[in-house]
């Protein structure tokens, strides 16, 4: 299922980049679409940091393959938005936001039931 949900986040990420948007609409686009590809899947599938990172690699691969990021320009620029940076949503920080938003539903939802 991780292969699955991997091969249709790039498969969307892929199309993305090939459209004729701006950067910033890119940028968008890839958190409306490619992301949620694989956030679902946060909760239910067992992920491992290491195969979210692997994930953010190969986003960052396909950025630098269409010329919307340079290989030695610093990582951190996608993910921060600001004049004149990116703002690109990062794979792990997404993964980690849903982990403890999912836990706090969780704890409260458990809290009222008691």
């Amino acid at each position: 299922m991780k292969e699955r949900l991997q091969k249709k986040y790039t498969r969307r990420l892929k199309m993305i980049m090939e459209n004729k948007l701006s950067a910033k609409n890119k940028i968008t686009a890839i958190g409306a679409s490619a992301i949620p590809a694989v956030r679902y899947s946060f909760d239910i599938i067992n992920w491992r940091l290491k195969e979210i990172r692997k994930i953010d690699g190969k986003t960052r691969h396909i950025l630098i393959m269409h010329k919307m990021h340079h290989p030695k320009a610093d990582t951190n620029r996608l993910y921060v938005k600001k004049k004149g940076r990116k703002g690109l949503l990062q794979t792990e920080v997404t993964y980690k936001t849903e982990i403890i938003n999912n836990a706090e539903y969780m704890n409260t939802k458990y809290a009222e039931d008691q």
